[in-house]
């Protein structure tokens, strides 16, 4: 990843890089100041991150990003969105337990 970007730009860079994977398209990418969460999917498409997300490990920017990138597919946690979360992040349950 290019360090000469700004914080913000390295997570919209991530969102999009792993949205080409994921095969999902979100209409908006937002980076903002959040204090109760990392990130949010809305049912319009706009992902949101929390800004200080940048501050934390890759390991646990992709966490978030894939978890909000997958609701744009499957709004529920239900088995397949576990499943897939396993799938893109097989240490994904550990890395929620750092929320």
């Amino acid at each position: 990843m290019n360090t000469s970007l700004y914080p913000a730009q390295q997570l919209r860079r991530r969102v999009l890089t792993w949205a080409l994977k994921l095969r999902v398209n979100p209409r908006v990418v937002r980076i903002q100041k959040m204090r109760r969460k990392w990130g949010s999917c809305s049912s319009a498409g706009t992902i949101t991150l929390a800004s200080d997300l940048a501050t934390r490990t890759r390991a646990f920017q992709d966490f978030v990003v894939v978890h909000e990138l997958l609701h744009l597919r499957l709004p529920s946690h239900g088995r397949l969105f576990k499943a897939l979360m396993s799938a893109h992040i097989p240490k994904w349950r550990e890395l929620e337990l750092l929320q």
